[in-house]
């Protein structure tokens, strides 16, 4: 009688996560890309890596060599580093194969940095990245790492990842600023350390580069992950004249984006690969 029971809360327990739109390799596809990070990296685990990654590892990182290979020889050169690597994963996404981890990184002074994998056939196959450096203040006076973590409203991720969506093609991408309002409301927290809370503060922020001629906009949208209230998108453009790598994640709730951070990181014009940024 015990067997039945277990069986039957295992398959109600599966079923609830077919319902919400949880992949049920969600949980290790998340622990697959954290360990890589606090194990690979930070502990130089050339074992888990050995076990874990695909023999032909794809690699975007702009420093890093493509394949299992370069990403060994990473972090070899990580362990040669006068100040040891140290990683603080904060938020972790998962929809279908792709994983998106927000950390803060201690490397070379603290850093925030979001990781996306894609996991094929239970390895890590893929890897991008941005990096950006935490300055000592920021406009807003939040972090561009703090805020709420937790993931909720996972029955609304399709809803929520098609209203974020939205938004980075109609204002970022296309300029529809008379639209900003049918995405964000009163309460609009802002983690880019240079843009103040709110709608007046995104208007300062984009007065100040209109008065001073730095150009800023969006060209494309590359993928976008979504699980619940939080939403990430990976796109390219321009900032300031130079392409540019945006790496967006924004929480959404009650059909309106509440809360925002990012990474913002300028494309350089070499590569340890041919694979460039995206």
């Amino acid at each position: 009688m015990n067997k039945i029971k277990k069986t039957l809360a295992g398959i109600t327990t599966a079923l609830s996560m077919i319902g919400t739109g949880q992949s049920l390799a969600g949980d290790a596809s998340k622990s697959l890309a954290v360990d890589l990070l606090e194990r690979g990296l930070v502990k130089a685990d050339t074992a888990f890596i050995n076990e874990n990654v695909h023999s032909d590892y794809i690699q975007h990182n702009p420093l890093a060599p493509d394949g299992l290979d370069g990403l060994l020889g990473f972090v070899g050169y990580l362990e040669t580093l006068k100040d040891p690597i140290a990683i603080k994963p904060v938020r972790v996404l998962q929809e279908n194969d792709l994983v998106l981890v927000h950390s803060e990184y201690d490397l070379e002074g603290k850093k925030a940095v979001f990781d996306l994998f894609r996991i094929e056939d239970g390895k890590l196959a893929e890897h991008w990245d941005a990096i950006q450096d935490i300055p000592e203040t920021t406009v807003s006076g939040r972090t561009m790492t703090g805020g709420p973590t937790a993931i909720t409203d996972k029955d609304k991720t399709a809803v929520n990842k098609q209203l974020v969506t939205g938004f980075v093609n109609d204002i970022l991408v296309n300029g529809k600023g008379d639209k900003l309002t049918d995405y964000i409301g009163d309460t609009y927290h802002q983690h880019n350390p240079n843009v103040g809370d709110g709608l007046q503060g995104l208007g300062t922020f984009i007065g100040y580069l209109a008065e001073n001629n730095i150009s800023f906009y969006y060209s494309k949208i590359h993928r976008v992950v979504a699980e619940g209230n939080f939403v990430f998108t990976q796109s390219e453009g321009d900032f300031g004249g130079n392409p540019t790598a945006f790496y967006d994640l924004f929480r959404v709730e009650n059909g309106l984006i509440v809360e925002h951070w990012d990474v913002v990181q300028e494309i350089p014009t070499e590569f340890a690969h041919d694979n460039g940024m995206f």
